[in-house]
């Protein structure tokens, strides 16, 4: 059953025994023991002071008799001051203090009394290493709708206090308690937003290690940008959201992942660039952060894009080297404050070092299987050196029995052809397998047959053998060096009305123009067209898998793959058209 009680925090310290505190205060509240209590400060001290010592006059609740001067003070300080007896009864209170609602005035006085009575049976067993002077108790309550916080100080005046009614029997030698309580609200919220994103930060490194090791590559990268994205929800509150990832090379800022953004928002080149690039280029580029108040008065923000009012965008750094940005933005104007600034930049330091770890596997992939084909490369070269030696002699002895030398022939090329393809694998992705005996196959497929086919990739023998391959088959092959060709030939297509192409083999990784660009140009003029994305051991730097996924791509291939995969997986794309 839920605890609908108050909650309450007492801080242990020299004041009193927390534990004893939670036990005489479980009733009325759900206490939390804190961490060790802090001094209160001067200002702390000087209320106590003005209370205990500088009232004058006749006390009446909510006012006094006494110099105006200590009054205005004591409601002028922005904290609520009360002063109470040993039993709990009110005697003085200032201003703020009466503007609370009720039932947290109700709360501070249960506290006044319990917390009191413990402070004086404390000072009067001389407990604490301070029990001369006036023994105070920092607590921090929750109102009773939930919504503010307030940070309490219980303190002990000295007994004797001028100005008590007359109607107050004994009221001289009675111990006073005094409270002032601060409102906290604003700064424990910001504290609570802030150990929700370290957890949800910690979360963006946390993978089950057994569900992981069934993903791919790209399973992967969808898992963490779905955690991105809830995260981001529920943490910086938007209406838009979007991830670039800076391209190095170019310059360019890569859209990754966006949220409530039309497709448009695609079409705009945004480079890392101070001026002429919008509030993301602005950022990427100098390393600071931007809260736009109002985008219809904002030079920086590029107009035309969606409806929004004012927006939060921040840089992705890594170490001190920005990877990227992280956008924000609310229909709303001045939506953003200085504390949603701060708390973006914590996360986008975790969705930066989230980036990094999973590009840093992919790259250790590809370094330890280019370190373990090496070895197995130089492994086998002695053994396949002597077999080679072997054969030769065989050669000599057999070279007047053609049958027994062609038989020979065939195991040197054999031989040949295992260093061959130990040096492809050991190549890494600048290479496909199986090369050999899939050109050696010229019989026209009845699938590929004058099917047309865009292939586009930035490594020229990868596109030669695969146009060379789908040719041999009966595909009519358009080959293109990058993106921006590709995309060219394929609105010319379009645009001339040429015979339309049948399928797009692309690589993900081009200078210029990423798979998924290269993927959306396809579908923008052929809504139907299969597409395959081709990339080396799933390294996928613009999270083109992801997005194309979602949006009907065909298939992905890792490089190296076998030729022949390629060819099967053209085919089950064709044969469902």
């Amino acid at each position: 059953m839920p605890d609908d009680r108050p909650k309450l925090v007492v801080f242990s310290g020299e004041g009193a025994d927390a534990s004893r505190l939670k036990e005489r205060l479980a009733r009325s509240f759900e206490v939390t023991v804190g961490p060790g209590e802090q001094s209160p400060g001067d200002g702390d001290q000087g209320v106590r002071r003005l209370v205990a010592g500088e009232q004058q006059g006749k006390t009446t609740l909510g006012r006094s008799e006494g110099p105006a001067w200590s009054v205005s003070l004591l409601n002028a300080i922005g904290e609520g001051v009360a002063l109470f007896t040993r039993s709990g009864e009110r005697l003085w209170v200032n201003e703020l203090y009466l503007s609370y609602e009720a039932r947290t005035t109700e709360l501070l006085e249960v506290a006044a009394k319990e917390v009191g009575s413990e402070l004086i049976e404390h000072q009067r067993l001389g407990l604490g290493a301070k029990a001369a002077a006036e023994p105070s108790q920092r607590l921090e309550l929750t109102s009773a709708d939930g919504l503010r916080y307030y940070e309490v100080l219980v303190s002990l005046v000295a007994p004797n206090f001028p100005g008590l009614p007359a109607s107050a029997p004994g009221a001289e030698q009675e111990q006073l308690v005094a409270l002032v309580i601060r409102d906290v609200t604003a700064a424990n919220r910001v504290r609570l937003r802030m150990d929700a994103i370290d957890r949800a930060g910690a979360e963006l490194f946390t993978l089950d290690a057994d569900a992981v090791r069934k993903l791919n590559a790209a399973e992967r990268l969808k898992v963490l940008e779905d955690k991105v994205v809830r995260f981001s929800r529920d943490l910086l509150r938007f209406d838009h959201f979007a991830i670039r990832l800076l391209d190095a090379r170019s310059g360019r800022l890569e859209l990754v992942i966006k949220v409530g953004l039309p497709s448009e928002y695609e079409a705009f080149d945004i480079f890392a660039k101070p001026d002429g690039n919008g509030i993301s280029g602005y950022v990427a580029a100098t390393g600071k952060s931007y809260i736009c108040d109002d985008t219809s008065k904002d030079d920086l923000f590029l107009p035309g894009l969606h409806g929004a009012r004012s927006s939060l965008t921040v840089p992705l750094r890594l170490h001190d080297k920005v990877i990227g940005i992280l956008n924000i933005e609310s229909q709303e104007e001045a939506a953003f404050d200085d504390d949603d600034r701060q708390l973006a930049e914590i996360f986008a330091r975790y969705i930066a070092m989230a980036v990094h770890m999973q590009e840093n596997l992919v790259v250790e992939r590809t370094t330890t299987n280019l370190s373990v084909s090496g070895r197995v490369e130089g492994e086998l070269a002695e053994p396949l050196a002597d077999i080679v030696q072997q054969v030769e002699f065989l050669q000599q002895v057999v070279a007047n029995d053609p049958t027994t030398s062609a038989h020979v022939g065939r195991i040197l090329r054999d031989v040949e052809a295992i260093r061959s393809r130990v040096r492809d694998v050991a190549s890494g992705p600048q290479t496909l397998l199986g090369v050999e005996k899939a050109m050696e196959n010229r019989t026209l497929d009845p699938i590929l047959q004058g099917r047309r086919v865009l292939v586009a990739d930035d490594q020229p023998k990868i596109r030669q053998i695969i146009g060379s391959v789908l040719r041999n088959r009966g595909a009519k092959v358009t080959v293109c060096n990058g993106g921006t060709e590709a995309i060219a030939a394929l609105e010319t297509a379009h645009i001339e009305q040429e015979v339309p192409y049948d399928l797009v083999v692309s690589d993900i990784r081009m200078p210029d123009h990423n798979g998924y660009e290269v993927f959306a140009a396809a579908k923008k003029y052929r809504p139907e067209i299969p597409v395959i994305l081709m990339t080396g051991f799933g390294y996928d730097p613009h999270h083109s898998i992801v997005r194309a996924s979602q949006e009907g791509l065909q298939s992905v291939l890792f490089k190296p793959f076998q030729i022949e995969q390629l060819v099967d997986t053209v085919k089950k794309a064709l044969k469902g058209k």
